[in-house]
């Protein structure tokens, strides 16, 4: 018998996860202080509610459907037809991101020990040296990056019930405690609202068409959309499980996470007057610093602050890391009929693979490019700026056009037994509104808009 989610709090959980990363961290705090504050948040959750929810609901329709992998699923809606290449792009895809992913939460990792032991304590030049040191080198980063995926492949092996749904429910309410904690503490610093009105003050003068396309692509990309991942947990949900429901609790969950990172940044970057940065120069360089001045007379708080932070961004990237796993497992435990720990170990070593010549890419050898740009880089542009959008465009089209107009509507409604009152919106949308959208995405990612 198939294994499937035991609860609706694992699920939410669970899918939340999968959308909750690195990227509400160090990509949405920077972009919203830097593009209106809450005037970015607010045009961010119209496009939540135009595409991020509607493009969640389609993938939730053709998993749950299918209740299979996400090759079969889209074979299986379309019967047989080129739509189930659809499905197979996006376990390519996530397991493609589970491997250049976790050199970065490899990252997360070191600093959480090195924070633990306190090699991370010095002035900015050194914090900025440490990180240059570790990074480049050949074997550390390798090491912690391969030890994530096998941290990810524990819960994988374990399966849905006892192994994701089960640690979902540790992690998650575990990552808002500790979210929370860093929060107050921040929020508590001498001239940390300052920091705080930056965030969510809405300057509507600095509203233009670059930062619409902003909230544009990080609505799409904050959700999971295209990588067959909510495709793939609804394939576990049960058939009374509100689709629409759900996946406005899992953007709210998803939002509220990555504006308490900002909460979190914001006001202890203010405090000691440094300007944060984005990308993992964030994470790595510049928060080291800003925690050591903010809290530089009380080094214990500042201590115990720097490994609750690193160990918070090692829950949000493994709950990220775990769904990217999935995927790619459900396919070979499922179309090639192979034992779950087996399929389990085909996953983990592909991305082990390509966490080795991705973390190379970056450090020790950086004569490995392609297109003239290190390896790391150039699966990060494959997969966001071409195989992400392309299927989220493609899911939208087939559930809008293609598919069963009653099995679309009888997914959608519980067969009736659940609000119908959304479903012509849903149908509007994904038919025009999110194709759109997705392609807007398309041509700002390959620098044409």
């Amino acid at each position: 018998m198939r294994d499937s989610f035991g609860s609706k709090f694992g699920l939410i959980l669970a899918t939340a996860g999968s959308a909750v990363g690195l990227g509400n961290v160090w990509r949405f705090p920077f972009m919203t202080g830097q593009n209106g504050g809450a005037a970015f948040i607010i045009i961010y959750i119209i496009f939540i509610l135009l595409l991020g929810i509607p493009g969640m609901v389609c993938e939730f329709i053709v998993g749950r459907h299918a209740a299979s992998n996400a090759a079969r699923a889209y074979g299986r809606l379309s019967r047989g037809k080129p739509w189930k290449h659809v499905g197979i792009l996006g376990i390519v895809c996530s397991t493609i991101i589970l491997g250049f992913y976790s050199v970065v939460a490899g990252w997360c990792l070191q600093y959480l020990y090195a924070s633990i032991v306190g090699n991370i304590v010095g002035d900015a030049d050194y914090v900025k040296s440490y990180f240059e040191e570790f990074s480049s080198s050949v074997f550390r980063p390798i090491v912690w990056g391969i030890g994530f995926i096998l941290m990810t492949h524990l819960v994988i092996v374990r399966g849905i019930r006892r192994g994701i749904e089960r640690f979902s429910k540790m992690m998650m309410p575990t990552l808002f405690v500790l979210l929370l904690v860093l929060v107050v503490a921040s929020c508590m610093l001498p001239g940390a609202m300052k920091g705080v009105e930056f965030l969510l003050n809405p300057d509507f003068s600095k509203v233009d068409n670059h930062v619409i396309l902003a909230a544009l692509g990080q609505a799409f990309f904050s959700l999971s959309l295209g990588t067959a991942c909510l495709c793939t947990y609804a394939s576990y949900f049960s058939r009374s499980t509100n689709l629409l429901r759900s996946a406005v609790q899992i953007a709210v969950i998803d939002t509220c996470v990555a504006i308490l990172a900002g909460m979190m940044i914001f006001p202890a970057a203010f405090s000691v007057g440094i300007n944060p940065d984005s990308g993992p120069s964030l994470i790595f360089i510049t928060l080291p610093n800003v925690f050591q001045q903010a809290f530089a007379s009380m080094p214990a708080v500042g201590y115990i602050t720097s490994i609750v932070f690193y160990a918070l961004l090692s829950l949000a990237a493994l709950t990220s890391t775990i769904s990217m796993h999935e995927i790619g497992t459900a396919f070979f435990h499922e179309e090639m009929n192979q034992p779950r720990s087996k399929a389990t170990w085909v996953i983990t070593v592909i991305a082990s693979a390509i966490c080795v010549v991705s973390s190379l890419s970056v450090g020790a050898v950086p004569e490995l490019q392609f297109f003239g740009m290190n390896v790391m880089d150039c699966f990060d542009k494959l997969t966001a700026q071409i195989m992400l959008p392309a299927g989220g465009f493609l899911t939208c089209v087939y559930i809008g056009w293609y598919a069963s107009r009653q099995v679309v509507y009888d997914e959608f409604t519980n067969e009736s037994t659940v609000n119908r009152s959304f479903f012509k919106f849903f149908i509007f949308s994904v038919r025009y509104i999110c194709p759109v959208f997705i392609l807007l995405i398309f041509l700002d990612q390959l620098g044409l808009l």
